[in-house]
C-alpha cells in the first residue's frame, strides 16, 4: 500500500492540472509558496489542515472532495 502523502501529492497534481493551473498560479491563488506545493505534489511533506483547506479552496473543490479523492485512490492500490 502506497503512503497516503505520496498519494495525496498526485491526487493534488491531477486536480491543479485539471484546471490548467501551474504550480506557481496555484501557489498565488492558495497564499501557499511555490516550492511547498512542489514538496506536497512529490509526496516530501503532507498538507496541515489550514494549507488544504487553501490548497482546496484554490482549486475550488471542498476539502472533504479533495481528501475523498485521496481515499479513493489508496482504496484503488490496495
Amino acid at each position: 500500500m502506497e503512503k497516503p502523502e505520496i498519494v495525496f501529492g498526485r491526487v493534488l497534481r491531477q486536480f491543479r492540472k485539471d484546471i490548467n493551473f501551474s504550480q506557481e498560479k496555484l501557489s498565488q491563488e492558495s497564499g501557499l509558496d511555490r516550492t511547498y506545493i512542489s514538496l506536497l505534489e512529490r509526496g516530501l511533506r503532507q498538507p496541515t489542515l489550514t494549507s488544504l483547506l487553501k490548497l482546496a479552496a484554490a482549486l475550488g473543490v471542498s476539502a472533504v472532495n479533495l481528501v475523498a479523492a485521496v481515499e479513493v485512490k489508496m482504496n484503488e492500490n490496495s
